[in-house]
């Protein structure tokens, strides 16, 4: 994990290697000052020697100078790397993100990602930086304060020593023991994020049905179940404050009891105890950053393994060697094509399909409710690859195609529109970014859009909120046909698009694209038999199978699926 971390370290290496050198000449110029005091103390104030004193003192104020300076830099360099470590990791695990399949996100919940581009990526980053300060500063410091106090004294110097094992040991049993509880907690972090993403996303529902409270205490259950984790993961934690202050106070007593003996006998100055106890000081507090880093890194472990977990996901469609990226016209075959979500032949949603369209035909979809219908044309643009079987456009297998090249070719509006927060002609161009207005104007004017536009103050500069509310679905709906449209694709799909628009406004764009784009396929799935009666052909879906295909009067004449479903909305239409 450590290794594939680093390398997003990137063009940061220079601040992040910089940073530990000023961190040891810090701890270098600070590691002097305990022995430079002791002389002040011994061979200037005893003696009465004020020139030394001065001289010293003089020297101690340069040093300290130079250990500030250096770990002011230190910290600048710290902080510049960990900001753009932090930044690569983001960048990277967002652009890995772009790259996933349907199937890859699947297994994913959008608030589980979102946990991990910020939270973890910040817990990640927090440790880094204490890592390239704190882990080179506490040990270095830990070691030359050690040394200096057995040159000073071997045998007082045994007391640190022994203090050290001590709080390494009971350190080690803290960190052991509350990592589970932290793998944990992220674990429902995600729960909590996705309790808040889908009560603001669904915030007008909420306060129509009067749920709030309910909300509320979905929420509170999903924060509780976080801060009982937390707690249980503090109340090990907690035990390094106490074991820290018993090992330092000991350690005072002891160096105080024994110093003063060594004093009394002559084998230890005043001065040199004073430089002991700050060496005291000095090892027990880089004992405890030690601690402090480590928890840092326990809490960061976690939240390391959910990023690499991300930016190693490889998406289940890729291009093969030779991909092809020219598709030369609409027309779609699928021989014997099953799928299954879960690539099991066991859980088949789609089983046996067999279909052969021509360029430019206009085909009809309709079933019931989970029969597939917006999963067979999935197959179409790759968004997911068959279980068995063949998907071909233009007489290629899709998977021989460049993916980018085959989607650029098949413009799909998807049963959840989706608008973003910009103005018309922004979203609008996502269809084709360098379209002009003329071409703007088109392909509203097709997809009967221009109308509703234009009484806009604004007009196609007006801007869409988020997810397009302050637009009605119908007006919605229009408009990511017009975006599909501006594609120019060899293939449209439209996936229940004009479910929300009426029966006039759906027959006109039906009758648009007839007249205007009669060489690009148009696949049309609709619950509303009028929406797709004047296909070419029409598909009736059961249950993953093809129940039947034909055009609307071989359907009525000879599927009773179909016929039920016409007889139905023709005696609901007259009643």
């Amino acid at each position: 994990m450590l290794k594939k971390l680093y390398s997003y370290i990137g063009e940061f290496k220079k601040e992040t290697y910089l940073t530990p050198v000023f961190i040891m000449l810090e701890v270098i110029f600070e590691i002097f000052i305990p022995t430079l005091m002791s002389w002040i103390i011994d061979k200037g104030l005893e003696k009465q020697n004020i020139d030394y004193v001065i001289r010293i003192g003089l020297f101690m104020v340069v040093i300290s100078i130079l250990s500030l300076v250096s770990g002011a830099l230190a910290g600048k360099f710290a902080a510049t790397a960990s900001a753009g470590f932090a930044r690569n990791l983001r960048k990277n695990m967002y652009e890995n993100i772009q790259k996933f399949s349907f199937s890859n996100i699947d297994k994913y919940s959008t608030a589980g990602l979102i946990t991990r581009l910020t939270t973890d990526v910040t817990n990640v980053q927090n440790a880094f930086q204490m890592a390239i300060r704190m882990c080179v500063r506490a040990p270095f410091m830990l070691i030359s304060a050690m040394i200096m106090s057995f040159i000073i004294n071997a045998r007082l110097a045994l007391i640190f020593l022994i203090a050290t094992v001590f709080l390494g040991t009971a350190l080690y049993f803290i960190m052991t023991g509350v990592h589970p509880y932290f793998v944990k907690v992220f674990r429902k972090y995600d729960d909590l994020n996705a309790s808040v993403q889908e009560n603001l996303t669904g915030i007008r529902v909420v306060k129509a049905y009067v749920r709030e409270e309910h909300e509320i205490s979905k929420f509170e259950k999903a924060s509780k179940v976080v801060y009982d984790n937390f707690i249980k993961a503090e109340k090990i934690i907690i035990w390094n404050a106490p074991l820290m202050q018993f090992t330092i106070y000991t350690c005072i007593m002891l160096l105080s009891w024994f110093g003063a003996k060594m004093i009394v006998g002559g084998s230890l100055t005043t001065g040199q105890l004073m430089s002991f106890f700050s060496y005291a000081m000095s090892i027990l507090m880089s004992l405890m950053m030690i601690s402090m880093v480590l928890v840092m890194v326990i809490l960061a472990k976690s939240s390391g393994e959910r990023i690499i977990e991300v930016l190693e996901e490889k998406s289940d469609l890729a291009n093969g060697k030779a991909p092809k990226y020219e598709v030369k016209d609409g027309s779609i075959e699928m021989r014997e094509v099953s799928f299954s979500y879960s690539n099991d032949p066991n859980k088949l949603v789609l089983n046996d399909i067999n279909i052969s369209i021509k360029s430019g035909e206009t085909i009809g979809i309709i079933g019931g409710t989970g029969s597939a219908k917006s999963t067979l044309v999935q197959l179409i643009p790759r968004l997911y690859d068959v279980t068995s079987g063949v998907v071909k456009v233009a007489g290629v297998d899709v998977r021989e195609y460049d993916i980018e090249s085959l989607r650029n070719q098949v413009s799909m509006v998807l049963q959840k529109n989706v608008l973003f927060s910009g103005t018309i002609i922004e979203n609008l161009r996502w269809g084709n970014k360098d379209a002009t207005e003329e071409e703007i104007k088109r392909v509203c004017k097709l997809a009967q859009a221009s109308e509703f536009i234009e009484k806009f103050p604004a007009q196609y500069n007006t801007y869409i909120e988020q997810g397009g509310s302050n637009v009605s679905g119908g007006q919605k709906q229009r408009l990511c046909i017009a975006r599909a449209l501006l594609k120019k694709p060899k293939i449209l799909i439209l996936d229940d698009s004009t479910s929300a628009v009426d029966t006039k406004t759906d027959a006109y764009i039906r009758k648009a694209f007839l007249e205007e784009i009669p060489e690009t396929t148009k696949i049309i799935i609709a619950q509303r038999i009028s929406s797709i009666q004047d296909a070419d052909r029409i598909i009736v879906l059961n249950e993953g199978v093809i129940d039947g295909f034909g055009t609307h009067e071989e359907l009525l004449s000879t599927n009773q699926i179909y016929k039920e479903v016409y007889e139905s909305q023709v005696k609901g239409a007259k009643a």
